[in-house]
């Protein structure tokens, strides 16, 4: 296990200030006029790599994306990790340089971690538990409570990018295709909304989708969500297997994509920083809060409704 710990996860990594030999690391905790967020998560996604990302990228991405939608800049991660007998080093080694560049490139220090070994048979090859922090400014209040009639939702770019690109992985339903996943840091996406005054909330449409999202705030506010169909980005890869198998894109996991609301004045001046950027430049404005009772509305590309109910099962398990 040391020689693990020291000849492949400290390698790979290679993230500055890493001790593999302290029970404890040390971090500075930011004071004054910020404060310290933290957020933990785990990572059981099958296939383990998949087009356009894997497990050990995922763990830092997803990660950081929670810290990033609340405001706050990502600082330190930890990492767990759960070995399954029998995993291949070569497979582990990608996955863990992945890991660890995907920390460089989201400008995050992983500062600690573990590793434990659980019987062939008991795990799907590995799994990964992370907690991050990081700090954001003390005056910035974002949230559902802030959120009022009015305000107008966006979306930064394609839904279901990720849950479809993962399935095709699994090759299920004898599917093969070559979509890749939208996991990304979506950090540079957030970072650029937070000077403006009317930003209410932002949130990482991951397990469950935009649906779950917009029925979230729909319920936290108290309001009607109603979301336009013509609005919302779909990839057609992702628009012909939801209609092949009955999925519905709306629910599906995004990896690298941000729901935001915001307040009407400001919407516009939002979505033109947000096509600025690389992973924003298919971003729209998708809907509006308004005074109806708390549901989510769905105006079709027909001109008819539908609702948009909470998801009671996921269509698509160990999706992250």
């Amino acid at each position: 296990m040391r020689e693990l710990i020291d000849e492949l996860f400290a390698r790979c990594l290679a993230s500055p200030g890493l001790d593999t030999r302290v029970d404890a690391a040390k971090i500075d905790v930011p004071a004054g006029d910020v404060e310290l967020l933290v957020t933990t998560d785990g990572f059981t996604v099958q296939p383990l790599e998949y087009p356009g990302g894997s497990i050990g990228s995922l763990a830092v991405h997803g990660t950081v994306n929670d810290l990033a939608v609340a405001g706050a800049t990502p600082a330190v991660l930890t990492v767990n990790v759960f070995l399954e007998e029998g995993l291949e080093i070569a497979t582990l080694e990608r996955i863990v340089t992945r890991m660890g560049e995907a920390a460089k490139d989201a400008g995050v220090r992983i500062a600690a971690g573990d590793t434990k070994v659980v019987r062939r048979g008991e795990g799907g090859g590995v799994y990964f538990a992370t907690t991050g922090f990081g700090a954001r400014p003390a005056a910035l209040d974002l949230g559902m409570h802030r959120i009022v009639p009015g305000d107008r939702l966006l979306v930064s770019g394609p839904v279901g990018d990720h849950g479809i690109a993962v399935m095709l992985a699994r090759e299920q339903f004898g599917l093969k295709g070559e979509l890749s996943s939208d996991e990304s840091s979506v950090l540079p996406l957030t970072q650029s909304l937070l000077d403006i005054g009317g930003l209410r909330f932002m949130r990482d449409p991951t397990r469950g989708g935009l649906a779950t999202v917009a029925c979230e705030i729909a319920n936290a506010a108290g309001c009607g969500v109603r979301l336009s169909e013509d609005a919302v980005p779909v990839r057609d890869e992702v628009g012909s297997v939801c209609a092949m198998l009955g999925y519905d894109p709306y629910y599906l996991a995004c990896e690298g994509r941000v729901v935001a609301a915001i307040a009407d004045a400001d919407a516009e001046q939002a979505l033109e920083r947000w096509r600025e950027l690389p992973d924003g430049a298919d971003a729209r404005i998708i809907g509006r809060v308004t005074e109806d009772e708390p549901r989510v509305v769905l105006e079709t590309t027909i001109g008819g409704e539908r609702y948009l109910e909470e998801l009671e099962d996921d269509p698509l398990p160990r999706i992250c």
